[in-house]
């Protein structure tokens, strides 16, 4: 009986070969991360601890520029605001895109065109989202507020040019700008649903609400962990809308931390001071997202 021949060893240039054609795939796409975003971060956290201007030459600061934090009113003022916009931005951005999801989710006439007229705002530019809200917004010729007093307030808000209400006026601004596009990552997990899940819940005699919350929400945890990842991440660096929008103000009700880094950097010229804001930033929402992380392996273990 003949033995089986032996089957040859690959030979090392093929291998080589198929390493090369790998690189070449990746290669493009990670000198451009390297260039554009990890040097960038590197040198953002070498800045922190130094003092630069970009006219001398840098100067070790250690943590001198962490202390001026602690003391710098502005900071702590930037701070609140963020916190107050994200408390309010992920939660209403999450209901809302929700909310449409679950109703251009049914077979109803038209639907496309309502589904890409909830996206529109997404792709609309910036600037002129925010010279429109402002328009809605204008406290004495705006819609907004004729509308509110066609419903008998005899004081609507000030909206844009108050202290009070312009972080308000700017979140409403962004969920009705970001709501499409988290509808559209809604849609697609709702499709992904199996239906025989809710022909057995109306077996068992679920009602709507009883289905929505024991089918539909369960199903959809990864996609509701994923926006709530994403719209912490948009959240803590909001910066473009409130630049158009309000600038900050009126004073500095609206000045967030990413701004106050634009300021501290781009206009003040303190690259190390607007480095070490940038890298508590970065911690802050570091440490949000792997809370977020820890609790949703948690909840899926169980």
């Amino acid at each position: 009986m003949t033995q089986p021949t032996p089957a040859a060893p690959p030979r090392r240039g093929r291998g080589r070969h198929h390493i090369l054609v790998g690189w070449s795939f990746i290669l493009p796409n990670f000198v451009g991360f390297a260039l554009f975003t990890l040097v960038p971060m590197l040198a953002a956290f070498a800045l922190a601890f130094l003092e630069w201007d970009s006219y001398g030459s840098p100067e070790w600061a250690g943590l001198d520029n962490f202390t001026r934090l602690l003391g710098d009113e502005n900071f702590h003022v930037a701070l609140r605001n963020t916190l107050f916009y994200a408390a309010g931005h992920i939660p209403l951005t999450l209901v809302a895109a929700l909310g449409l999801a679950l109703v251009l989710n049914r077979k109803i006439r038209g639907v496309q065109f309502f589904r890409t007229a909830a996206f529109f705002p997404y792709i609309t530019s910036l600037v002129a989202v925010a010279v429109v809200w402002n328009m809605l917004f204008n406290p004495t010729a705006g819609p907004v507020n004729q509308v509110l007093e066609a419903l008998g307030l005899t004081d609507p808000p000030r909206w844009v040019a108050s202290t009070d209400w312009a972080m308000p006026a700017v979140i409403v601004t962004s969920v009705w700008r970001d709501m499409g596009y988290y509808m559209v990552l809604y849609l697609a997990g709702l499709q992904t649903i199996p239906r025989e899940y809710y022909e057995a819940a109306r077996v068992d005699g679920a009602s709507a609400w009883q289905r929505f919350w024991s089918v539909t929400l369960p199903c959809l945890r990864p996609t509701t962990f994923f926006v709530l990842v994403m719209l912490t991440i948009q959240s803590f660096k909001v910066l473009d809308l409130i630049l158009v929008m309000t600038d900050g103000g009126p004073g500095r009700s609206t000045l967030v931390l990413a701004q106050l880094i634009f300021r501290e950097g781009i206009r003040e010229g303190q690259f190390g001071y607007s480095s070490a804001i940038a890298l508590v930033l970065f911690v802050i929402v570091l440490t949000v997202t792997v809370v977020q992380f820890r609790i949703n392996e948690r909840r899926s273990a169980t």
